[in-house]
């Protein structure tokens, strides 16, 4: 029996995962708009649509636990179809079939206009650069490319996402106007590897000349990069950075670990030398950059020696952004062919000192902004305190600046300059100046 009815016809998109997979989900949900379909994200619907994740362990088993949530709430009557997309769908596709029949259809990462099929609609090619944003409205997400070519051994993206596929600077020039339209204000660049854009269709690395020309677009301030590629990165970007006001001084740079050894296994074309050099060299270039990396620990083979270097060199590097997975032995990838030889316990141990050490040098360098003045960007209120972020800063992963909202009314959405009276590990505390 039908419990509390819901809106018919009105389709839900439920997002997991990545940033790649928040902008899938927004083209997806343009698309349903323009076929004047009723769309909604992460709200009630009687369609469901789950684009789901299925990079590392804990992410697949939460992209399952919420199939499993709404495929027993279509079989309670309270929604009508469940559709599955994104990439445990196009990795899992025939295990969750068997697995999970009561789903209606699953579609992989590239089946867009089949999906759109399935509920009704269709794939219109002139809505290239048409989304409905689901960030707040100060900011949105461009993914610049597809895909990757990189042969890590750790990284099941390429089983899943396929061969590196650059997006034409038109393109993405017409997509950054329309979201400047919107009330955009900050471009936040992302792809697998943003070091290889341009490879394909240009024939050479090509960011550099897309950050001048986005740089161009009126309304948009703030322009960030995420996920670099170290081995070959394009110097000339670093260029440009420094010339172009609305380019962000920060890069996202996964670095993956520095013993030589595990950077060999991992196949990461470089080595400690030429890491530590490529950072130096960023430094010396852009001396105020925020440099945000990520680290696995645990890798198969990692010994305490291994971890002892990277323990050692996170404290010489002193990165103004950290973060650490530990390893997850992904099936088809290269390294699913070595033992997972570090217990899970050593593993999150050892994640957990990676951490404690960012935390003092996070601190260290928070001290060091009491007194200044940076110029925010204010993303949203919460509770007592209106949330902002530097240029250093992306949402959702790194420090915010918390201001008193008992106290100081600013405007969501602008940017203002805050003095910082007060600095935690991680976050800001400011008063508008």
């Amino acid at each position: 029996m039908r419990t509390k009815s819901i809106k018919k016809n009105r389709i839900n998109v439920v997002t997991l995962g990545c940033s790649k997979n928040v902008y899938d989900s927004e083209v997806l949900m343009g698309q349903l708009r323009a076929n004047d379909k009723e769309v909604v994200h992460e709200e009630e619907g009687n369609v469901v649509v789950i684009n789901t994740c299925g990079f590392i362990a804990n992410a697949k088993e939460e992209s399952v636990n919420t199939i499993l949530e709404y495929v027993q709430k279509k079989e309670e009557g309270q929604v009508d179809k469940v559709f599955v997309t994104g990439c445990l769908s196009e990795r899992y596709k025939p295990d969750l079939q068997k697995e999970i029949p009561n789903v209606d259809e699953y579609f992989g990462t590239s089946d867009l206009p089949n999906l759109l099929k399935a509920l009704g609609a269709d794939y219109k090619h002139e809505l290239i650069g048409e989304r409905l944003t689901t960030t707040p409205k100060n900011y949105a997400y461009l993914k610049i490319a597809e895909g990757c070519d990189r042969p890590c051994s750790f990284c099941a993206i390429p089983l899943m996402r396929g061969k590196h596929k650059s997006k034409p600077i038109e393109e993405l020039l017409a997509e950054a106007e329309k979201l400047a339209a919107k009330g955009v204000k900050e471009l936040i660049l992302i792809a697998q590897d943003l070091t290889y854009y341009g490879l394909d269709l240009y024939k050479k690395r090509n960011l550099a000349e897309l950050l001048q020309k986005l740089a161009k677009v009126e309304g948009i301030e703030w322009i960030r990069l995420h996920y670099a590629f170290p081995t070959g990165f394009p110097m000339d970007v670093l260029k440009v950075m420094r010339q172009e006001p609305k380019i962000c001084n920060y890069i996202d740079i996964p670095l993956q670990h520095i013993s030589d050894a595990i950077l060999k296994s991992m196949r990461r074309g470089t080595t400690q030398t030429k890491t530590t050099k490529l950072l130096q060299d960023f430094r010396a270039a852009v001396p105020e950059m925020a440099i945000r990396t990520t680290l696995i620990v645990g890798y198969p083979g990692e010994t305490e020696e291994d971890f002892l270097i990277l323990k050692n060199w996170v404290k010489e590097m002193r990165f103004e952004r950290l973060g650490c997975f530990t390893y997850s032995h992904e099936e088809n990838t290269h390294a699913y062919n070595l033992v997972d030889d570090v217990p899970e316990g050593v593993k999150q141990q050892r994640a957990n000192e990676i951490m404690e050490i960012q935390s003092q040098i996070s601190w260290e360098l928070n001290q060091r902004k009491i007194g200044k003045t940076f110029r925010c960007i204010i993303d949203r209120k919460e509770g007592n305190y209106f949330v902002g972020r530097t240029e250093f800063d992306s949402p959702d992963v790194d420090n915010e600046v918390l201001i008193d909202a008992t106290k100081h009314y600013v405007k969501v959405g602008d940017f203002i300059n805050i003095r910082i009276t007060e600095a935690a590990d991680f976050d800001l505390y400011g008063e508008p100046v």
